[in-house]
């Protein structure tokens, strides 16, 4: 059985999500007011004074925080099933739908938010660990509930649901730095669709694969 570990940004799509659902949202025309807005975050983390995190957190807050809960799942279910396909990129769909044909357990691990892949991920029958958003009183605060799904989280997140030891492959495809993590725990393993080397001995991936071959010769 194995496991195939898929970044969503720029991996599974063509353009970012997060910003797409933010002028889905809001409008183009409070979209860019809000940018200006933030200018000194977006400045901030350009020059790298400001974690991606921190600035993705900072953005939610603004363009989110105060809306009813009901009233943005709706938006973001709508914008899943309706504008996220036009970005999904052909060949990942073709390769997830490859993996599920063999009978994989197929994974998005996203450092995008939980409401708007939702919808997209159950109309392909496909686990989700990505970034959820905290809510108070049946309203958005826009501040993360859980940590950004991003780097070694996501190893953290994807260990936390799932026993590696239990699968005898894994795969992982990413586009990024924020990928490198959830990369190195796979035996094969994909960056913006090109084959990476195998791993060292010493990764987590290459003394898995010792352990298995060791149990297999006993």
């Amino acid at each position: 059985m194995a496991l195939a570990l898929f970044d969503f940004d720029g991996t599974i799509t063509s353009r970012d999500s997060f910003a797409g659902f933010i002028r889905y949202a809001v409008g183009p025309v409070r979209y860019w007011l809000g940018i200006a807005c933030l200018t000194p975050v977006v400045i901030g983390f350009l020059l790298g004074f400001v974690r991606a995190s921190r600035a993705k957190e900072l953005m939610s807050t603004y363009f989110f925080g105060g809306r009813a809960a009901p009233e943005l799942e709706r938006l973001a279910s709508r914008y899943s099933l309706e504008e996220l396909p036009a970005m999904v990129r052909q060949n990942a769909l073709e390769r997830i739908e490859w993996h599920k044909q063999k009978g994989d357990t197929v994974v998005v691990v996203s450092a995008s938010i939980d409401l708007w892949l939702k919808g997209w991920c159950a109309a392909h029958a496909l686990d989700l660990i990505a970034t959820r958003l905290q809510t108070k009183g049946g309203i958005i605060t826009g501040r993360f509930l859980t940590r950004n799904c991003s780097g070694r989280e996501k190893v953290a997140r994807i260990t936390a649901r799932y026993d590696l030891e239990q699968f005898d492959y894994i795969y992982a495809y990413g586009d990024s730095r924020a990928d490198r993590a959830m990369l190195d725990i796979a035996d094969e393993r994909y960056y913006r669709w090109r084959p990476m080397a195998s791993p060292g001995p010493s990764s987590q991936a290459g003394l898995r694969a010792a352990r298995r071959a060791g149990d297999s010769a006993l």
